[in-house]
């Protein structure tokens, strides 16, 4: 994917590498962006760069530090959903993939959708999850208000992946500031019984455990164990999905749903996505798909403004 990825960018963008530092290093890499391209955003497909600026505007949220890599997940999330979520064919597209889809929500958010969403009240600082800050905090990818058939607000919120071989796996883990009593050594169930030994709540006083003991019951395979169930990749979709629970719970929206979207060729995440899957019992509010299966259904159901999407978004993700 790396090589495809480098081989669009010299044919549609430039041949020289772009500059990546570590550790007081200036080292180049052919899959990165030079510096002197990056403000035309070459990566982005141009018509919905209007759009995506204007809700930078409005919602601003922050580009991440690797923005400017071809294999820019968080580009790839942009380039796949608002193409899709500007269309006046939205309502078709989405809901072939979640049936009680009725229309889009536009008058909500961002004309109906935000990127790097993390809370929908502001006077929360440190978000619903207590772990936001200025460069942390749990976000999902993409957030898509619609009124479903009963004509009740209803919100979606999606991670998306491309090329990682893993979710996000757990910082506390692994942090410098741990102490003798925080142990990942221990079941679902002891740690629920004393959350300090866990560091992101003891340390960073995260409303992770607390939440998760809320909704135990969502968690309904959660057994004994030998270690934390998400000390590893299953550590994303557990904080993702513990924002879901709560921005339903926070009665602004009927349901709240949370999925992941990956590339149809990635198969690293599986085996998270199983594990994860069997621990709540494959609860309806978790669903998996490919942005394949988006795409296919945007030229079904499209027009020849999505048509051209359809072809250059297939071109650059090699799909």
């Amino acid at each position: 994917m790396y090589v495809h990825l480098i081989n669009w960018k010299w044919k549609h963008i430039t041949e020289k590498p772009g500059i990546n530092h570590y550790k007081g290093k200036a080292i180049e890499y052919d899959a990165i962006l030079p510096e002197e391209v990056r403000k035309d955003s070459p990566l982005i497909y141009p018509p919905i760069l209007k759009d995506l600026k204007e809700h930078k505007k409005q919602f601003d949220f922050k580009f991440h530090a690797h923005f400017n890599h071809m294999a820019s997940s968080q580009a790839a999330n942009v380039n796949l959903f608002l193409p899709i979520l500007l269309s006046p064919k939205v309502n078709e597209i989405l809901r072939k993939q979640k049936p009680d889809f009725k229309r889009l929500a536009t008058d909500k958010l961002y004309k109906g959708f935000r990127i790097e969403f993390w809370d929908g009240n502001s006077s929360q600082e440190k978000g619903l999850l207590g772990d936001h800050n200025s460069s942390t905090g749990t976000d999902s990818d993409m957030a898509i208000a619609y009124y479903n058939h009963e004509e009740e607000l209803c919100l979606w919120l999606i991670e998306h992946k491309l090329t990682e071989a893993e979710f996000t796996t757990c910082g506390g883990a692994k942090s410098k500031g741990r102490k003798t009593h925080h142990s990942c050594d221990m079941s679902f169930k002891d740690i629920l019984k004393n959350k300090d030994t866990c560091y992101y709540h003891s340390a960073n006083h995260y409303q992770y455990w607390n939440l998760t003991e809320k909704h135990q019951k969502f968690f309904a395979n959660a057994n004994e164990g030998h270690v934390c169930l998400f000390k590893k990749g299953m550590n994303q979709l557990w904080r993702n999905q513990l924002l879901a629970l709560e921005l339903e719970d926070s009665g602004e929206y009927k349901d709240v749903f949370f999925s992941v979207v990956h590339h149809p060729d990635n198969d690293d995440l599986d085996e998270s996505l199983k594990e994860y899957k069997e621990l709540i019992a494959d609860n309806r509010k978790f669903s998996v798909f490919t942005s394949k299966e988006l795409v296919e259904s945007s030229q079904k159901n499209g027009d020849r403004v999505l048509y051209e999407w359809v072809d250059w978004y297939k071109n650059l993700y090699n799909i």
